[in-house]
């Protein structure tokens, strides 16, 4: 049974060779391209070799000194915009406190005064509710 198995097995192997016929290509009148096993009448075919080997996979090439530089590089950037977006974020840390406090002032008194180039004197009470209504949109645009 074994002996029959291996032959059997060494004539598959042997019989793929020879069951692979000639492939032919030629171009038709309109320019497209075509393949076949038989050459057309009246036409010029070029045979084809049909053996396909697989690509050669190639290990990633050893990082090269422009590399690294530019890896340096970039982690500089990337350390300059974490620290300028966490300035950012400190200056809208205290925008957000500044703006909540003098809402809490607002609301809590009618009688708001502003200095008004270098005089000081009293909002109006629309005046005041409007100051409230642009300081809560903006808590609620720029603070969370």
């Amino acid at each position: 049974m074994r002996r029959m198995i291996l032959a059997c097995s060494v004539l598959l192997a042997l019989s793929t060779g020879a069951t692979a016929g000639q492939i032919y290509k030629w171009v038709d009148g309109q320019g497209n391209v075509h393949f076949g096993s038989q050459p057309p009448e009246g036409q010029d075919a070029a045979a084809v070799n049909p053996n396909i080997s697989q690509p050669k996979v190639t290990a990633p090439a050893a990082p090269t000194l422009k590399t690294e530089a530019k890896d340096e590089e970039q982690e500089k950037l990337d350390q300059q915009a974490r620290s300028q977006a966490a300035e950012r974020e400190e200056e809208m840390k205290v925008y957000c406190e500044r703006i909540r406090k003098d809402l809490a002032q607002m609301k809590a008194s009618p009688r708001v005064r502003i200095d008004d180039g270098g005089e000081l004197r009293r909002l109006t009470e629309e005046e005041r509710q409007d100051r409230i209504a642009k300081s809560e949109a903006s808590i609620k645009e720029n603070c969370q």
